[in-house]
């Protein structure tokens, strides 16, 4: 894996927007879940949903994605996801995150955070989960009870 800082990500367009965001996110909505893959209408899994969206918005991939088994977070014990989205995204205070921003979450206090998703207006947002299409749920307690950690998208304008 080779990381670019977003200072060096020189070939990502400079901004985009809240609206644009949620669109491409939400043109995700009945895309399958399939692990690794990042497919609009093909397949995805929820970080496949990321990478799809900052493709959309921004262009090229900022990094190259390692294979990944669906246990990684617990097998390597360190907040992987959260460090990677550190690289390119800029972390937010969770109650500052609005639509467009990425949310991510943790199964269980003592394990890292591994799941992932995008904020859209009225307390709702769209993920990839095993077993179901891309799909949006509303930020219920017990999804807020298991928000990690918030990112906002660079350059975002509102």
């Amino acid at each position: 894996m080779s990381p670019i800082s977003q200072g060096s990500a020189s070939s990502i367009r400079a901004e985009t927007t809240r609206a644009a965001i949620v669109a491409e996110a939400l043109s995700w909505v009945g895309t399958p879940y399939r692990h690794q893959a990042s497919l609009k209408s093909v397949g995805c899994d929820c970080l496949g949903l990321l990478r799809g969206v900052w493709r959309a918005c921004y262009g090229p991939e900022p990094e190259a994605m390692p294979a990944y088994t669906p246990d990684w977070a617990e097998a390597r014990g360190a907040e992987t996801l959260a460090a990677a989205a550190g690289r390119h995204l800029v972390e937010i205070a969770v109650g500052e995150a609005g639509a467009g921003d990425v949310l991510l979450f943790r199964w269980r206090n003592h394990l890292p955070a591994k799941h992932a998703g995008i904020m859209l207006p009225s307390d709702r947002f769209v993920h990839a989960q095993q077993g179901a299409a891309v799909s949006t749920a509303a930020l219920t307690p017990w999804w807020r009870r298991r928000i990690a950690y918030a990112f906002r998208f660079p350059g975002v304008l509102s």
